[in-house]
């Protein structure tokens, strides 16, 4: 009779032990669904470049960017089919020019209102001369985010992220700003390898009203992280130069941006008066890159560091 108690009180112990498991496993299942179960990324309140707290409650499904730099964002965030219109500026990718067009500068309010959009992507750059018509698509009860002007690297990688942010794409604009730091650290890595400075002349727009990137430029920071000299960079942003300033700096290197829509830059510059003794004509060391890459803000301006780097270092990062 003990033996037969002595087991019965062994099988409420095995017992109550698989029990005791079975409950834990229950527990971790509950655990593990939970941490698989997505979390929501809205409602989400962003803070935009016009310093208003903007309030969206679901992921936007139709979205109007105003501005191409916009654009590309949206569209390297993966954000292809929630696109239902873009500006008559807009040219990358080749998807955003089949998109619905809503105008430049002043653009058609009653288009985008009848479009009937989530949310509205504007930009500081036109915020003050576009107020009127942002004013009336949020009467119009739509969400706009005004995303920050950029001048620097620093200032794109947050338009990414406020532009993910709005989106509920937060994860892929994390992993873009990523590569492109990433990309940026391993160009200027490889730019310690530069043993003589380069002088370089950029060109933004052509004779007779010749414009060049000073301090405060895209173009200016990537001369300075593949260790070239700006031959402009006593100037500030934009400046509009006469054609015989550029022959005083003297430079090593030419490039121009306007490739795209003049033709010959290259022969346009070799034939100027007055510039045959410069170095860079001498050498015929001029290059063209597109202006978009070294001018908009998104992913592509790292393709357009890249290209400097190697038109004006070839034997460092043509290797």
């Amino acid at each position: 009779m003990k033996k037969l108690t002595q087991i019965t009180m062994m099988l409420l112990l095995v017992i109550a032990v698989m029990a005791g498991c079975s409950a834990g496993n229950q527990s971790a299942d509950k655990k593990e669904k939970g941490a698989n179960t997505p979390k929501s990324e809205f409602p989400v309140t962003i803070k935009d470049a016009s310093g208003e707290n903007v309030k969206i409650e679901k992921k936007p499904k139709k979205i109007v960017s105003l501005i191409p730099s916009n654009t590309e964002v949206a569209f390297a965030l993966g954000l292809d089919k929630e696109i239902v219109g873009v500006s008559d500026f807009d040219n990358y990718p080749e998807a955003a020019t089949k998109k619905p067009k809503i105008g430049g500068m002043d653009f058609n309010v009653e288009k985008i209102v009848g479009m009937k959009p989530d949310l509205v992507l504007a930009h500081a750059s036109s915020a003050h001369t576009s107020k009127q018509g942002i004013d009336q698509l949020k009467n119009a009860g739509i969400k706009v985010v005004v995303i920050n002007e950029a001048q620097n690297f620093q200032d794109t990688y947050k338009s990414i992220n406020m532009i993910a942010k709005a989106t509920g794409t937060q994860k892929q604009g994390d992993k873009i700003v990523k590569s492109m730091k990433d990309d940026l650290a391993d160009i200027k890595e490889k730019a310690k390898q530069v043993k003589k400075e380069k002088k370089v002349w950029v060109e933004v727009a052509p004779a007779p009203e010749i414009y060049t990137a000073g301090k405060g430029t895209f173009i200016d920071d990537m001369l300075t992280a593949i260790h070239a000299k700006n031959a402009a960079g006593s100037l500030k942003g934009w400046s509009k130069v006469s054609e015989e300033q550029p022959v005083k700096y003297n430079p090593d290197v030419i490039v121009t941006t306007y490739g795209y829509y003049s033709k010959n830059p290259k022969e346009q510059i070799l034939s100027r008066k007055g510039w045959k003794d410069i170095p860079a004509v001498k050498n015929k060391n001029i290059y063209d890159v597109h202006s978009d890459k070294v001018t908009r803000p998104g992913p592509r301006l790292i393709e357009g560091v890249e290209e400097l780097a190697k038109a004006i270092y070839p034997d460092v990062y043509k290797k």
